[in-house]
């Protein structure tokens, strides 16, 4: 009796399909160079690739320890339009290279209800987001996806903490998704409200965070403590 329980124990476990996991990546705008200036010492996103470089650093070094990681890395597109344009260059064409070269799949999106729904949509069957990692300019209680680009000193586009309920479906995540912002002060408030919302933690600094460090292959460090 004890062998056919067993014995039909495995054959369940056996069709079952296990949960594979997808990593979600999403990297905000960055500002105009020629506002930045005008900013005077509080100037800070001189670099168009900050949160582009942030995001290969973070998907190679995953890659390191899980070869077979599966990425969706979202990018906020208007903003790399905008900057190529006053610099000259075709950055959504070296973000598509960056993300060939990887072999992951991108998305670029527009608004941030476009965000939302490749949040959403970046698992398919029985996948389920294992980490979600956001590179960007924040504030302690929205990512802002663009953030002097459009407007000086001011953002267009945004994901505000109290959006996060009704439009980031929680079954999305994996129970024990590891959720990290790179942003500047989320861990204030954001963290706390993305918990309570999704049902997974979100680490986020408590000051602003530098992106030096990812010039050199590291990922950005915070002034303040990593709270969730």
């Amino acid at each position: 009796m004890l062998l056919k329980r067993l014995i039909l124990i495995l054959a369940i476990l056996l069709c079952t399909p296990m949960a594979q996991a997808v990593d979600v990546v999403l990297s905000g705008g960055v500002a105009l160079k020629s506002w930045e200036k005008l900013r005077g010492p509080v100037a800070h996103d001189n670099w168009w690739a900050n949160f582009i470089r942030a995001a290969t650093v973070h998907m190679d070094l995953t890659r390191l320890r899980r070869p077979d990681a599966k990425f969706t890395w979202i990018v906020y597109r208007p903003a790399y339009i905008t900057r190529g344009k006053e610099d000259g260059k075709d950055y959504i064409s070296m973000i598509k290279e960056q993300a060939d070269k990887r072999k992951v799949k991108l998305v670029l999106a527009d608004t941030s209800a476009q965000v939302y729904a490749a949040i959403n949509k970046a698992p398919r069957g029985a996948e389920k987001i294992s980490s979600f990692y956001y590179f960007g300019h924040s504030n302690a209680h929205a990512f802002m996806l663009d953030y002097s680009n459009a407007i000086i000193g001011s953002s267009k586009h945004w994901m505000h903490e109290k959006d996060l309920a009704t439009k980031i479906n929680p079954a999305a995540f994996a129970p024990d998704a590891e959720c990290h912002s790179f942003g500047c002060y989320t861990g204030l408030s954001m963290s706390k409200v993305w918990y309570k919302a999704l049902g997974v933690p979100l680490w986020g600094n408590t000051e602003s965070t530098r992106y030096q460090p990812v010039g050199d292959g590291r990922m950005p460090s915070g002034n303040g403590r990593w709270v969730k």
